[in-house]
């Protein structure tokens, strides 16, 4: 009896964590559930964006929408429903296959970010049209000689997957290395440098740097900022090749982030909007929470992270998100636009975002990954 006991005891701590993640059905319909809820209520892929607080109008690929299409290829890669193939091709072929306001020589990455789901639906169904604005993109990017266009942070994660996955796909080192020379000109020199290595985190923009505090006198990292910086790091290490000579530092800062997030997670299993200050408009809130999963889940299923760290945060995140999913599919706790804690406030389970797509798209990249857990 007691060789029993032991052999159990010693057997438990092995099979906790495969206990602890969750079903791999359950996430799917958490995902499909919010998902529906957003193709029914925006059926029209071709529709403007409604944005109420200033009484205008978006063109459909502004970077808010891009951003749910990443999610929803992250889904369809998973679950391939054709009729999430077809939204995301009427979309597409409805703006040409262009960037927002079909400007095909804009620096601005949120007018961009869509090229990224155009290059997946590429590689779906290779027709030439679908890549010739996002090329002629790419090659203004590399011949002309700014670095300096990521001047907030989020801009990484709108910008720098194009250059990779369009490197990725046409096999161009210039891209990664374009990529690389526009991160590290964020990374290391815009305002002293917007990554703070020793703390592991981000400041939004030059207006957030030290000495730049919140009202309770704490450092200014802005949740979903961050978890741009994640997401980026993710589809950019996703894509690029193994020797790539700057894939070193993109892993060590992913490791780093997640090392420094993983400690500010609340015991809910959400992040607050305010990294460092919990009191600076505390509370839980979802688009951060679920690009900060995104990255860690990831990091796991691709052996650079550990399991057994980061398994409990991860679960507990993603049950606090899938729990923050109405029965209808409408996602609560997503924090409306903006660069900082006090923006689109307040969050709450029922208030609704300036846009409902990018925090959806947040939670499709999020469960995409948390779905391969083994």
């Amino acid at each position: 009896m007691n060789r029993i006991l032991l052999f159990l005891a010693l057997l438990l701590p092995a099979v906790l964590p495969a206990q602890q993640q969750p079903e791999r059905a359950d996430v799917l319909a958490t995902m499909r559930r919010a998902n529906d809820y957003f193709m029914r209520k925006y059926a029209d892929p071709t529709a403007v964006v409604p944005y109420y607080a200033r009484k205008k109008c978006y063109e459909s690929n502004l970077w808010t929408r891009a951003v749910y299409y990443e999610g929803l290829m992250a889904l369809y890669a998973i679950y391939p429903e054709n009729r999430y193939y077809d939204y995301a091709v009427r979309w597409a072929d409805f703006h040409r296959w262009g960037m927002r306001r079909d400007d095909t020589t804009t620096r601005n990455a949120d007018n961009y970010c869509c090229a990224q789901t155009y290059i997946d639906l590429y590689r779906l169904c290779p027709e030439p049209e679908r890549l010739r604005k996002t090329a002629s993109l790419v090659q203004m990017l590399l011949s002309t000689p700014q670095t300096d266009d990521w001047t907030w942070i989020d801009a990484v994660q709108m910008g720098m997957p194009v250059l990779v996955k369009y490197g990725a796909l046409r096999n161009d080192p210039r891209c990664f290395e374009q990529a690389w020379r526009m991160y590290a000109r964020t990374r290391n020199e815009l305002a002293g440098g917007l990554y703070n290595e020793r703390d592991g985190l981000w400041w939004r923009d030059k207006d957030f740097v030290p000495p730049y505090k919140t009202p309770n006198g704490k450092a200014c990292y802005w949740s979903r900022g961050n978890g741009w910086i994640v997401a980026a790091l993710v589809r950019v290490l996703a894509e690029l090749p193994q020797d790539d000579p700057h894939r070193a530092t993109y892993e060590k800062d992913l490791r780093t982030m997640c090392a420094a997030l993983k400690k500010c997670q609340r015991t809910d299993g959400f992040w607050n909007v305010s990294l460092a200050d919990p009191a600076d408009f505390g509370g839980p809130e979802l688009s951060g929470t679920a690009l900060f999963v995104y990255g860690m889940a990831w990091g796991v299923n691709n052996g650079l992270l550990e399991r057994g760290d980061y398994l409990p945060a991860i679960v507990r995140a993603w049950e606090a998100m899938a729990a923050a999913v109405h029965d209808n599919g409408f996602l609560g706790y997503v924090q409306g636009t903006g660069k900082e804690p006090k923006d689109g406030q307040p969050v709450t389970r029922d208030s609704v975002p300036d846009f409902e797509d990018y925090g959806l798209g947040c939670l499709l990249l999020a469960g995409s990954e948390v779905y391969k857990l083994r």
